[in-house]
């Protein structure tokens, strides 16, 4: 966020009096944090300049720095055309009374018309003297307890900065919420209560089952209520998934090495009919093999769902489809990633290839990714792969 300009011209803070150096400090280091930067004392009671002053402000030296000395109160306004006088205590005198949102109101409004502006604090003991209220155009009081209404010399400099910074900027904050994902599609939507319904469903949580409906329009509204982004249904998804799944999920692996489950599924291909059309309990084999992901598909699979361009694209691991398992599949983009291992048998080449056929055959697009490059670069694999869906032909169904 970009802040607007500090104005040009600010009020004039004039201290009458102040009996210490530190509280000179503090009042600099007030007058700092919200861009006051010109401070007049009047016959400060330690002198002026005072090394005591410079620890209390914190850093705000340019404040002291520039500091005007003054020995009378109507030598330090004498160039201003119209003051304030701060005070707790009722004076009785014809004066307006502001509080300091108007106050600070008429000093912005006097500023933008060129005029010479400022606000009297004073003693830290006793305030002003009627005298010295006298010689202001206005009273200026703070609404505090009026049993316990004594601020000490850099609070009440504080309000007043908090309210001229406030009023000078247009009450624009330093910062804002940092910019999140972009809201969540419909698409990405259904496609989450699908992947949780789903879940429930095979833990009987949609009980009794005439209930179902009425349970399913429940989740749904619980979930659009909350306004949800990319990122925050990409979330769910994996919580979704890792409680469906287990401990031994994708995003943990299983018990082989990288090496292990690629002879995994090349020993899958060689010995059995199970990825290419045999009768072998293909789910289960999807399962083992989601648990023990290689190299390259866990690489790749990593940076994917990090990756919020991806957020609502649906792609899931080690997926069965029919009789096969597809490394990466987007059922709502009929996609399916297949990676090239790094070395593979006659036999398993041949299954391999009769897979891609088979998925190509019912309206799938294959992308064939080799393990070698995805694991020797992931996110310039993963840009690769975006590039390569942005290109694809529309899906035949």
């Amino acid at each position: 966020m970009t802040l607007p300009p500090a104005p040009a011209a600010t009020p004039v803070v004039v201290l009458v009096e102040p009996q210490m150096a530190e509280n000179i400090g503090t009042t600099a280091r007030a007058m700092a944090n919200f861009g006051l930067s010109r401070l007049r004392l009047v016959a400060p009671r330690d002198g002026w300049p005072n090394a005591k002053a410079y620890p209390a402000a914190s850093g705000a030296n340019r404040v002291l720095d520039e500091a005007e000395l003054f020995d009378t109160l109507e030598e330090a306004i004498g160039d201003l055309t119209y003051v304030l006088a701060t005070t707790a205590r009722q004076h009785d005198q014809a004066k307006p009374v502001l509080g300091p949102r108007e106050a600070v109101g008429e000093l912005v409004t006097r500023i933008g018309g060129g005029a010479e502006v400022g606000v009297i604090f004073g003693r830290e003991r006793n305030g002003l003297l009627n005298g010295e209220v006298a010689l202001a155009d206005a009273i200026l009081t703070y609404p505090v307890n009026p049993d316990f209404s004594s601020l000490n010399l850099a609070q009440a400099v504080l309000v007043l900065g908090y309210e001229w910074f406030t009023q000078a900027r247009g009450g624009v904050l330093p910062y804002g919420a940092p910019h999140g994902s972009e809201p969540a599609t419909k698409a990405q939507m259904l496609a989450f209560f699908r992947s949780l319904e789903t879940s429930l469903h095979r833990v009987e949580f949609f009980r009794p089952p005439e209930k179902r409906e009425g349970m399913v329009i429940n989740l749904r509204n619980i979930f659009q209520r909350m306004a949800l982004t990319r990122q925050d249904v990409a979330t769910l998804h994996g919580v979704v998934t890792a409680l469906a799944e287990g401990a031994q999920g994708p995003a943990r692996g299983g018990t082989l090495t990288p090496d292990g489950a690629e002879a995994l599924r090349n020993f899958l291909a060689d010995s059995t009919r199970g990825l290419t059309g045999g009768t072998a309990p293909i789910r289960g084999i999807s399962r083992l093999i989601r648990r023990n992901p290689t190299e390259a598909e866990k690489a790749l699979w990593e940076v994917l769902v990090k990756d919020r361009g991806f957020a609502g694209r649906g792609f899931k691991r080690a997926v069965p489809i029919g009789p096969h398992v597809a490394d990466l599949v987007s059922f709502d983009e009929r996609v399916v990633v297949d990676f090239e291992p790094h070395t593979q048998g006659d036999a398993a080449a041949g299954r391999r290839e009769e897979k891609r056929v088979w998925l190509a055959e019912r309206g799938y697009r294959i992308i064939i990714m080799e393990a070698r490059v995805v694991e020797a670069d992931p996110p310039a694999a993963l840009e690769d792969l975006r590039a390569r869906l942005a290109v694809l032909p529309p899906p035949s169904r």
